[in-house]
C-alpha cells in the first residue's frame, strides 16, 4: 500500500492528525488545477479549501477504483465548476466574444513562450478557458467534460474549437 493509501486508512479509522499530511501531499497540485480553472488566486484558494473539506468529509466513499489523487482532482474540478456556476460565468455565447474569426490561419503561428500562452488563456472567457483546460491540461475527454458541466458533448466540442481559435488569435496578435 502506498503512503496516501496508508494515510487514507488512518483517516477512515478516525485519526484526524493525518488529514494535514494528506493535505500537504496534494495541496500544490490541486491548487494548480484550481488556478487553471478560476480567474484569480484568491478564488482558487477558496475553492481548493472547500474541495479538501468535501473530500475529507467524504473520505469513506473513496473506493480505490482510481488513485486518491484522481478522486481528489475530480472533487476539485467539480468544486471549481460550482464556483463558476455561482458567478454565472460558465456559459459563453458566441456573441460575447468579439473578433472571433471563423478559421484562423495558423501556418505562421509559433508562440514565443509558455508564459505567453498562460497569459492568453487568462484572457479567454470563463467557459472557453474551462473546457480548454479540462481537455488539454487535465486530460478529460469531451464526454467527461459534458457530464461534469451538465451540457451537451457537441457544446463542449464547439466551445473547445472556439477556445482554441481564440487562444491562437490572442497569442498571435498579443491582444
Amino acid at each position: 500500500m502506498d503512503i496516501s493509501g496508508q494515510l487514507i486508512e488512518q483517516c477512515r479509522r478516525g485519526d484526524s492528525k493525518v488529514l494535514f499530511e494528506l493535505y500537504r501531499l496534494y495541496a500544490n497540485a490541486m491548487f494548480s488545477v484550481c488556478c487553471r480553472i478560476l480567474p484569480n488566486k484568491m478564488e482558487a484558494e477558496d475553492a481548493m479549501q472547500e474541495a479538501f473539506f468535501k473530500a475529507f468529509d467524504k473520505i469513506d466513499t473513496f473506493r480505490n477504483e482510481v488513485t486518491f489523487g484522481d478522486w481528489l482532482k475530480r472533487i476539485v474540478v467539480n468544486t471549481c465548476i460550482d464556483h463558476l456556476k455561482r458567478k454565472r460565468l460558465l456559459t459563453v455565447s458566441i456573441d460575447d466574444t468579439p473578433g472571433l474569426s471563423a478559421k484562423p490561419n495558423d501556418d505562421d503561428y509559433s508562440p514565443e513562450s509558455v508564459e505567453e500562452v498562460k497569459l492568453a488563456m487568462q484572457k479567454l472567457p470563463e467557459g472557453y478557458r474551462l473546457v480548454l483546460t479540462l481537455h488539454l491540461v487535465d486530460g478529460y475527454e469531451y464526454e467527461e467534460i459534458a457530464e461534469m458541466l451538465g451540457i451537451a458533448q457537441s457544446t463542449v466540442r464547439s466551445q473547445f474549437v472556439r477556445a482554441k481559435q481564440r487562444l491562437i488569435e490572442l497569442v498571435k496578435y498579443k491582444k
